[in-house]
């Protein structure tokens, strides 16, 4: 399975994430978006560099929980809570940001 990305095909999991994290780009980001159903605007997009900063730092996608509170800290409790959140990725905001940002499946999702 994979991603069509201007003449590129980049391969991805049975769920959508990419296998190679360096296949990465924001051209992908809004494939994978689209797939999702998302409509990407600069909200999607804090959330999806902060993501991509903090698998920098820490090697590891960060499940739901800790996402939201590392989002509360550094942007705010209006953008760190689970309301905000799902609102953006209502399918997950680990799982669908963390895909549509290029990283692993965080480590707790079903």
């Amino acid at each position: 399975m994979a991603y069509q990305v201007n003449g590129a095909t980049i391969e991805h999991d049975e769920e959508g994430y990419i296998l190679t994290l360096s296949d990465w780009s924001k051209e992908l980001a809004d494939v994978i978006a689209e797939t999702e159903e998302i409509d990407m605007n600069e909200e999607h997009w804090e959330v999806v560099n902060f993501l991509r900063e903090y698998y920098e730092e820490y090697q590891i996608a960060p499940a739901v929980r800790v996402l939201i509170k590392s989002i509360k800290k550094s942007l705010g409790p209006e953008k760190g809570n689970n309301k905000y959140m799902y609102e953006l990725f209502p399918y997950g905001p680990a799982k669908q940001a963390c895909k549509i940002a290029g990283l692993p499946k965080p480590t707790g999702c079903v």
